[in-house]
């Protein structure tokens, strides 16, 4: 697989899935809320990153995603990589969608 290269390969082997998801919480990427998407991430064995105004941080480090102050809004770009990396995005998206169990 080319470096970058994230689209799915015949027979959906591909263990390098990326997508873009926008925060619809008001207030963003916060403590509560980043504490959230740890415990999400680490169900999966993958190596999830999360990449937001050219900073990157990993899903699994609270102080990572707290350093990159995404607000609400924000588009952020999603990277798993490994065996359950389609289970790992789809439950992030999941948790994002919901607006991280935080009132509209």
């Amino acid at each position: 697989m080319k470096e970058g290269d994230d689209s799915p390969k015949p027979g959906g082997n591909s263990k390098r899935q990326s997508k873009i998801l926008t925060l619809k919480n008001q207030l963003g990427l916060h403590a509560r809320a980043a504490a959230a998407l740890v415990n999400v991430a680490n169900r999966f064995s993958s190596d999830i990153q999360m990449q937001y105004n050219r900073e990157t941080a990993n899903c699994k480090s609270i102080m990572g995603i707290l350093m990159l102050s995404a607000p609400f809004g924000a588009e952020i770009e999603f990277v798993a990589e490994g065996e359950d990396a389609v289970q790992a995005l789809k439950e992030i998206e999941q948790l994002i969608e919901n607006r991280f169990g935080e009132p509209e």
